[in-house]
């Protein structure tokens, strides 16, 4: 497989077996690029891509426009404070308005669950969703179950109780002040350690693979 299986990237539950290994596979030949003295590729070169963000995320926002300069896309950033959407431009007629300028892909962060589908439905290009509320943030999904491959060396064959501590070691960060170890509580990040347990532990006694335990367990971890 060479090709994602979906033209938009809007949440976990649309992607199949084969779009995952394919992303996985994918960014493991990044990982090299990144490490080198000049960490930029030609991949995306005399692409444009938007980034619409209607809340503020630093993170997402930076890690998003990072990863596409380093592609060689051209970047367009755009902020809902202090644009047409303060006077009631709809969502649709931003986003036309913006593709207006000949950008081939739509990245949006948006407060209301089902936005980026919404969007998806209604206008013509590509879209990644980078969060849309309490709903789905799937490159959040991907980086999870990306780091507990790693970390375990590949899901295969795994028992739910090391997929259970790679998904805590993976959400576990440290807390600069006192040189502690705590879990993350914001809402783009905040999954159950609990939930991961349930939902991989009982791979060690089910026929589904444990790629298939990965990925339910980050669609309900995502939707808490």
């Amino acid at each position: 497989m060479s090709e994602l299986s979906v033209n938009h990237l809007l949440g976990i539950k649309d992607l199949q077996r084969e779009d995952l290994e394919l992303i996985f596979n994918t960014a493991d030949q990044f990982k090299e690029v990144i490490n080198r003295p000049i960490k930029k590729v030609p991949s995306l070169r005399d692409i444009t891509i938007a980034n619409l963000f209607f809340e503020n995320s630093t993170r997402t926002k930076l890690s998003f426009e990072l990863a596409e300069k380093r592609l060689s896309a051209d970047v367009v950033n755009f902020s809902a404070s202090g644009s047409s959407v303060s006077k009631g431009e709809t969502l649709i007629d931003t986003v036309n308005n913006i593709l207006a300028m000949k950008v081939d892909m739509v990245v949006m962060r948006h407060p209301n669950p089902g936005a980026a589908v919404f969007l998806s439905k209604n206008v013509d290009s590509r879209i990644v969703n980078a969060g849309d509320g309490a709903h789905e943030h799937p490159t959040q999904a991907l980086l999870d179950a990306y780091s507990i491959r790693e970390r375990t060396g590949g899901v295969e064959g795994k028992k739910g109780e090391e997929l259970s501590a790679a998904a805590a070691a993976q959400l576990a960060m440290p807390n600069l002040e006192d040189d502690k170890t705590v879990l993350p509580t914001s809402q783009e990040s905040r999954i159950s350690t609990d939930t991961v347990t349930q939902y991989t532990v009982a791979s060690d006694n089910n026929p589904k693979s444990a790629v298939d335990i990965i990925k339910e367990y980050l669609m309900a971890g995502l939707s808490m």
